[in-house]
């Protein structure tokens, strides 16, 4: 995945790896944990189960949905984003979808100067359909792991 400007390649980065690590690649879909058809690194819209896709059409779709999550987490924060933070935030969009993210407390607390309480706030997005999952978990601590660094 190439970004855009070298001023992205940072966060690009750390998101792709962050991403892909906890979404995996399946080229087959499948249908997830909750039953939901997933395609290629947790790719969802439109997807049916079946559905087949290359690991270059897949690295093409995680390159435009963090686009697009990144253009969320643009449109809605009004402060100052470090990479590691960018990219958390971008994996976390890239899951739960720029809608909920620009409705969440996240990012109302982010957006009044409070970073720590904001990166709180990604614990407590661990549930799919009211079902808590180890790995979404696993993945949100990772998340507020990378928002906070820097912050003192």
């Amino acid at each position: 995945m190439q970004p855009r400007n070298r001023k992205a390649a940072g966060w690009c980065a750390i998101a792709v790896v962050c991403v892909s690590g906890f979404e995996g690649l399946r080229t087959v879909a499948y249908a997830d944990p909750v039953g939901i058809p997933t395609i290629c690194f947790g790719e969802t819209k439109g997807v049916r189960l079946g559905d087949r896709a290359t690991v270059e059409e897949c690295r093409g779709m995680l390159a435009s949905s963090l686009e697009i999550a990144n253009q969320s987490v643009d449109a809605c924060v009004r402060t100052y984003l470090p990479d590691t933070r960018r990219a958390a935030l971008v994996s976390f969009t890239y899951n739960v979808g720029g809608q909920a993210f620009c409705s969440s407390t996240l990012v109302r607390k982010l957006n009044a100067g409070d970073v720590a309480g904001a990166c709180d706030q990604l614990l407590r997005w661990d549930l799919a359909k009211g079902i808590r999952l180890p790995g979404l978990t696993k993945r949100r601590a990772a998340e507020r792991d990378m928002c906070l660094q820097g912050v003192t």
